[in-house]
């Protein structure tokens, strides 16, 4: 962060965060507090939120059982994750109401303990900059995944403050208020969104459980023409070659996931015409059927027309006379579907489950028209629900602008 005092107001000034916070305190000070036998306030790293205030001490361990490899602190310490990806996230926060003032955990903790000059709560929201984070993200060293930030570059790193720590106090309290009330409407158009998907979800599932008068129970194989994928050899893919083909990483949950490695030759295309799919199929994974975001489950995109399914993916080709294609997908994706999954997945060593189990599911089924009107009122509502999603990602993002504008106001002395 380079600012020169010329361009801070009066009464403020620079220096590196070394001259004004004791880094990562030597563990005899806290051995020396207490006795053996107390009771201290355990920290996993796990435990440290990311952008988290507050700090609130639940575990507690005896001071004897604490190896050498600990980090220590105290209360209104300032810890900073020092390993990536925990420093680049923003693993950061105060440590708060400790058992007897005193904490422990992982050695990858940084430890910032003000000298008097700065407030803890300052110096918090200055480490919380995602600017801060970028800039120690270009120095880290170490191996892959677990680099660490250097002591160095934190000790060296400059810190604008106001010498006066009443004016650091009503800066903190301006940042407060503000990240409190950013904080509520993130949760606020997160909660609309909720709703909306629950809302969704409520109606799709309705639509299938509270059937009609004339409704008809028809099995998969019935209705569709099912395609169990082809066995193709690992040496037949390549990305130089023109057939795609659809292997079930390209199946995601509710999502179709497109690669750009899966090819197959040429001679294929009519040598395999019998596991060809086209636009608007759906296709189903057969291993790992299911899992914790739901059942992975895809429509065949428009650049996958007429690709060739691998092993353990299959297909779904609807007789259009009998089953319109949406209506079947829109049934595919709803929880009565997920349980009957779960009921007939082998979970031996993979929740797989068998073409057979497939064939046989049962679709409730009301005639062409009565599919067309219930599709066309499904996507009326999805197409609702995605826009509140688009309006609420679209929110988040000017909301974490507005942080760092208010962040970046702050240490600049503009607020």
């Amino acid at each position: 962060m380079k600012i020169e005092n010329s361009q801070l107001p009066d009464g403020w000034e620079i220096k590196k965060l070394g001259e004004v916070c004791e880094i990562k305190p030597p563990k005899k000070e806290a051995k020396a507090k207490l006795r053996g036998t107390d009771l201290v306030t355990f920290l996993p790293m796990e435990d440290l939120g990311v952008l988290n205030k507050e700090i609130v001490g639940v575990k507690e361990r005896q001071l004897k059982d604490v190896a050498g490899s600990y980090t220590y602190f105290a209360d209104n310490d300032v810890l900073l994750a020092k390993i990536t990806p925990c420093f680049e996230n923003g693993k950061i926060g105060i440590a708060r109401n400790l058992i007897n003032g005193i904490g422990f955990g992982s050695s990858e903790y940084i430890v910032f303990r003000s000298k008097g000059e700065i407030i803890q709560d300052y110096l918090y929201y200055f480490l919380s900059r995602e600017a801060f984070r970028d800039e120690g993200k270009k120095l880290m060293t170490g191996a892959v995944g677990h680099k660490r930030v250097s002591k160095e570059f934190i000790e060296n790193y400059l810190l604008p403050f106001p010498k006066s720590l009443p004016e650091q106090k009503r800066i903190v309290a301006i940042l407060d208020k503000a990240f409190a009330a950013i904080a509520k409407a993130k949760a606020n158009a997160e909660q609309n969104l909720k709703n909306a998907k629950e809302l969704f979800e409520s109606y799709l599932q309705g639509v299938f459980e509270n059937k009609g008068e004339g409704w008809e129970e028809k099995r998969i194989q019935d209705i569709t023409k099912v395609v169990n994928g082809y066995a193709f050899a690992s040496k037949d893919f390549n990305a130089a070659n023109s057939i795609k083909s659809i292997k079930i990483t390209n199946v995601g949950v509710k999502e179709f996931v497109e690669e750009n490695n899966n090819y197959l030759p040429e001679r294929y295309r009519n040598a395999f015409q019998d596991y060809q799919v086209r636009e608007g199929n759906i296709v189903i994974a057969l291993t790992r059927t299911i899992i914790a975001a739901g059942l992975k489950v895809a429509i065949v995109p428009e650049s996958y027309d007429g690709a060739l399914i691998n092993q353990r993916v299959a297909a779904l080709v609807p007789n259009e006379k009998l089953i319109n294609q949406r209506y079947l997908y829109n049934f595919l994706i709803t929880d009565g579907v997920a349980k009957y999954v779960l009921a007939n997945v082998n979970t031996l060593m993979q929740p797989n489950l068998s073409i057979n189990d497939l064939k046989n599911l049962i679709v409730p089924c009301p005639s062409l028209k009565e599919q067309k009107t219930i599709v066309k009122k499904i996507d009326a509502l999805s197409a609702e629900t995605k826009k509140l999603e688009a309006i609420y990602q679209q929110k988040t993002e000017d909301l974490e602008e507005l942080k760092k504008s208010i962040l970046q106001k702050a240490f600049n002395g503009e607020l």
